[in-house]
This record gives structure tokens, C-alpha cells and sequence, in this order.
């Protein structure tokens, strides 16, 4: 026998809907923060930095009104299987983007607080990192717009490469450290940044997962 349609159908999905598109805006929303904040870093630009800093309110405003749609729907719409499944997904999606958006918090406060500091006496390419994470952010977006589940879990695997990365980083940036004391400081702060991008990509994977549930009902670890 097929399933009882929902009594409240036509409500449910547009409320449904609300929640994904808040959820996708966090998302875009973390993308951009992610690049300015880098920016920010490496151009020693205090007031993106301030920017970016100020602006996570508005990724905190957007996670507080999907929770307030998630539990408006469980309050008064009693969805049940995959509806049910659908918002504990775009729930706990939320969290992650908000704590994503967290990190680029970190970063560029790190970036204001070196703004004044002389440079390490070698480049270390955090750029490309921050690239390679944001690039997961977007793509994980695309999979969660298409509901591409297998797109999703391409995009976790793809998280080894980040980690190579962002250990060479932290290898070269220790190096560094060694052969001049004066670059302590400035290091020790670069290594937190590529630990806070580091994060936002493990993050990526989580959204990933839920992607997986969401669509399937399995809990799968991608990680």
C-alpha cells in the first residue's frame, strides 16, 4: 500500500522549502566569509577583517530562524519518515554552516590581530587551502541543491586532499619557526588559521552526511 498523504501537504512542503533556502543562504553566506576573511589575512586589511567579523551576526540571525521553522514544523505539522528526516537533516546542516562561519570568525580576527606584524620571511600558500575549502562549501551546496547523494559523497572523499594540504602547511610554517625565532608568533597564529580552514572542510563532510540521511535514512561515516 502507498503511504498516507501528509493531511497538511501543500503547508508542509512550502515550510520545507523556507527551511532549505535559509539553509542554502548560510551557505552562501559562509562562502563569502571564507574568502574575505582570507583576504582580509593575507592583504592585511583590518577592516574586511571587521567586516567579516561583525557580519557572522547575520549567519547566526539565519541559523536561529531555521531552528525556529524546524520546530514550528515538528510542533505543528507532525511530519513523519523522510519529512521528518528532511527537517532534523536542514537542522543539524544549520549548526554546521553556523559554526563554519565561526571559523572564518577566527581567521579573520587572526588577520587583525598580524595586520602590524612583519610577515613570515617565507610564503606560505594559505590561499590555496582557503580555495580548496571553499570549493568543497560550494560543490557541497550544488549536491545539496540536486540532492545528489553520490555527488555528496565524492565531495567527502575529496577531503584527503584538503588534509595533505593543510599538513604540508603546518610542516612548512614549523620549519620556519625553527630556523628564525622572530617567526614564532606570526606561525603559531598561521597554524590556527589553516586549523580553522581545515575545520570548515571536516565540516563540509558532516553536511555530507546528512545529506546522505536525508535522502536515504542511512547513517553513513564519510570521514
Amino acid at each position: 500500500m502507498e503511504p498516507l498523504a501528509h493531511p497538511l501537504r501543500p503547508t508542509l512542503d512550502s515550510e520545507q522549502r523556507q527551511v532549505r533556502d535559509l539553509v542554502l543562504e548560510m551557505g552562501e553566506m559562509v562562502d563569502v566569509a571564507i574568502a574575505h576573511a582570507t583576504r582580509a589575512l593575507l592583504d592585511r586589511d583590518v577592516e574586511m577583517a571587521s567586516q567579516v567579523i561583525t557580519g557572522d551576526a547575520d549567519v547566526n540571525a539565519r541559523q536561529a530562524e531555521v531552528h525556529e521553522h524546524c520546530l514550528s514544523v515538528i510542533l505543528t505539522q507532525a511530519p513523519v519518515a523522510r519529512d521528518l528526516r528532511e527537517i532534523l537533516g536542514f537542522l543539524h546542516m544549520s549548526d554546521e554552516l553556523e559554526r563554519m562561519g565561526d571559523h572564518c570568525v577566527n581567521v579573520a580576527r587572526i588577520g587583525r590581530n598580524l595586520a602590524d606584524l612583519p610577515p613570515l620571511r617565507a610564503p606560505i600558500d594559505l590561499a590555496m587551502l582557503s580555495r580548496t575549502v571553499a570549493a568543497q562549501v560550494r560543490d557541497m551546496l550544488n549536491a545539496l541543491v540536486g540532492r545528489d547523494i553520490d555527488r555528496a559523497r565524492e565531495i567527502a572523499a575529496r577531503d584527503d586532499r584538503v588534509d595533505r594540504i593543510y599538513h604540508r602547511i603546518v610542516d612548512d610554517i614549523l620549519q620556519l619557526m625553527v630556523a628564525d625565532t622572530r617567526d614564532v608568533y606570526a606561525g603559531t597564529q598561521l597554524i590556527l588559521v589553516a586549523m580553522n580552514l581545515e575545520r570548515i572542510a571536516d565540516r563540509v563532510t558532516n553536511l555530507a552526511e546528512d545529506l546522505v540521511f536525508l535522502e536515504t535514512g542511512n547513517v553513513e561515516e564519510l570521514g
